[in-house]
């Protein structure tokens, strides 16, 4: 019974490092392809993904994460359960991995070069 026990509890200490590490990839939603929003974003599938591309295309930049709620077949909920993962704007890529922070640029760095 005991080996069984132990198996069982490195199993889900496996799976909550696993998923601890998918939690910590942001992506922005102005500038992310269909594929990486269908891998970094839950609940939002491949057709999801590729309707916030076209949105996008069709309506111009998110202002905000709630504007996602626009797009048809992404709720509020949705939205909610990805604020972690969602990034807005223009001054980070399209995929963030975690633990990474971007550089940030103001007018005196860019002066310098």
């Amino acid at each position: 019974m005991k080996p069984l026990s132990t198996l069982l509890s490195s199993l889900v200490l496996l799976f909550a490092l696993v998923g601890s590490a998918f939690a910590g990839e942001t992506v922005n939603i102005n500038t992310a392809d269909a594929a990486t929003l269908d891998r970094v974003l839950l609940n939002v599938g491949p057709a999801k993904a590729q309707a916030i591309v076209e949105y996008r295309r069709a309506n111009g930049a998110f202002r905000s994460p709630e504007q996602l709620a626009m797009v048809r077949g992404i709720g509020l909920k949705t939205v909610e359960r990805n604020r972690d993962r969602i990034v807005v704007g223009n001054q980070r890529p399209a995929v963030q991995p975690a633990g990474r922070v971007a550089p940030v640029r103001t007018p005196q760095a860019v002066a310098r070069r």
